[in-house]
């Protein structure tokens, strides 16, 4: 009987270690499924980042005073709204390296003028074409052309393609201009001296055709007219090839994702916005003012009249002035007279007191307003280095505190440590209180010493900042 009653009393055991083990085997299994299940689409979606390759190049992406543009650049801010998802745009001029970096899943997309050809790489899928365009012949006008009659001119320039034969032409290294080229080799029965460039960009390659250094070069014909309003000796109206699609890339096992890409350009391409943005970077006149301008990035490397000042400046204090050009941007759109209603004045919208405070008595010449704003973020930039030790976090800690005042700062650090956050990490943790900081529950708490802010102006002052700052990286130098 006692024997009896052990078995009785064992069978539960047995049975609840059973049902715990295949649990925990179904729960194993059901995390391995789902994990394999997600897909590219879910995974960016779920991160809220949109990681994006494109080249810097006159007509994808640049910074014109002060501001981001660019044709490929709007259209991927579109898609990234569209996807409520943040774009993180990154520069790449060179293809080859762009495509293994996809494949190494450092980027999402490639937003580039991709050609599509047969011959692609078995590892990225192309999208829907974004646009059309031919690849052209990029050659010097003769001295003084605008003198001579249009037979004479015409006369002076190739226009079949046979005369290109035993002429020296430059292209990237492994691009489709590159095999274009060795197909008009065979295709005329002649050989053409084919150079592939590594060193240089297209645009580069351009301007060198435009300086009279190399006499030819082949490029997609919209960035070559584009060039033409910068270069009018160049001439471009010779093809090389039939009309080609141009569209972007992903990685070859996103299938979701290429599908949600290709019914999004399909709709966008139809849009008037779509018709808007290629007006402006492909047809406007006003492109010519754009290249003509001292502050347009590719041609000539300027953000502001002010960009010396700044970077003697920040030199001596030791900081990156492109940060420091970024939050100028936001603070006065590069006016040195702005001027607020609070009294805040000039490019870094300083107040007198904090002039009086460095001891700066011209805070209204562009030099010593900048000064007391350097100032001023290097003495909040101390304050928090003790308790915040990663700089690329405490940067924004001391932009808010720049904006806001360091006492709400310090407020919502201590309502991120009461409900347990985390009081030296910004995303999710203290800018979450700082914005609540409007809401009474929260201004009213006994750990706030401060009272009521607008800590939602502040939370977007440091993302814009930081956003424009990571532009000026892209693409200016240190």
């Amino acid at each position: 009987m006692r024997r009896k009653i052990r078995y009785i009393l064992f069978i539960p055991v047995v049975v609840g270690f059973i049902l715990w083990y295949c649990s925990g085997r179904l729960n194993t299994n059901s995390e391995k499924n789902n994990k394999s299940t997600e897909t590219e689409l879910t995974r960016i979606l779920k991160s809220g980042k949109l990681k994006a390759v494109v080249d810097y190049n006159s007509t994808n992406y640049f910074i014109y005073q002060g501001i981001p543009m660019g044709f490929k650049y709007e259209i991927l801010q579109h898609l990234a709204n569209d996807m409520q998802v943040k774009l993180e745009l990154s520069v790449n001029n060179n293809q080859e390296e762009s495509f293994n970096e996809l494949i190494g899943k450092k980027y999402d997309l490639i937003a580039k003028n991709l050609i599509i050809t047969r011959n692609r790489n078995q590892n990225v899928s192309y999208t829907e074409p974004l646009e059309q365009s031919r690849q052209v012949l990029v050659q010097r006008k003769p001295k003084n052309w605008q003198l001579l009659t249009t037979n004479a001119l015409e006369d002076s320039l190739i226009r079949n393609q046979l005369d290109l034969a035993g002429k020296k032409v430059y292209v990237l290294k492994n691009s489709v201009y590159y095999n274009r080229m060795i197909n008009l080799s065979e295709e005329i029965g002649e050989e053409i001296d084919i150079v592939q460039d590594s060193i240089y960009g297209m645009e580069q390659l351009i301007a060198m055709v435009a300086k009279g250094e190399i006499d030819y070069t082949v490029c997609d014909e919209n960035m070559a007219k584009v060039n033409q309003i910068y270069y009018p000796d160049l001439d471009v109206e010779t093809p090389v090839s039939f009309p080609q699609n141009i569209a972007w890339a992903v990685r070859a096992d996103s299938p979701e994702w290429l599908s949600y890409l290709n019914n999004w350009i399909i709709n966008f391409r139809n849009s008037r916005t779509y018709h808007i943005l290629y007006q402006k970077y492909f047809e406007s006149p006003r492109s010519g003012v754009r290249f003509n301008s001292d502050y347009y990035s590719y041609t000539k490397g300027k953000l502001t009249p002010y960009d010396e000042i700044i970077r003697n400046v920040c030199r001596g204090e030791g900081m990156d002035w492109r940060l420091v050009a970024a939050l100028i941007r936001q603070e006065s759109n590069f006016v040195d007279t702005a001027e607020s209603w609070t009294g805040a004045y000039g490019l870094m919208q300083v107040l007198p007191e904090s002039a009086e405070l460095f001891k700066i008595e011209d805070y209204k010449s562009p030099k010593g307003n900048i000064q007391v704003g350097i100032n001023l973020l290097k003495w909040l930039d101390d304050h928090f280095k003790e308790e915040v030790p990663d700089s690329s976090e405490r940067i924004k800690f001391t932009l808010a505190a720049y904006n806001v005042g360091l006492g709400h700062v310090q407020d919502a650090q201590r309502l991120a440590e009461k409900y347990d956050r985390i009081p030296i990490v910004w995303n999710d943790n203290v800018d979450y209180f700082l914005r609540k900081k409007s809401v009474a529950k929260y201004y009213r708490d006994p750990v706030v010493r401060y009272g009521y802010c607008r800590g939602e102006e502040s939370y977007l002052f440091v993302n814009k900042i930081l956003d424009t700052y990571h532009h000026y990286c892209n693409v200016i130098e240190k």
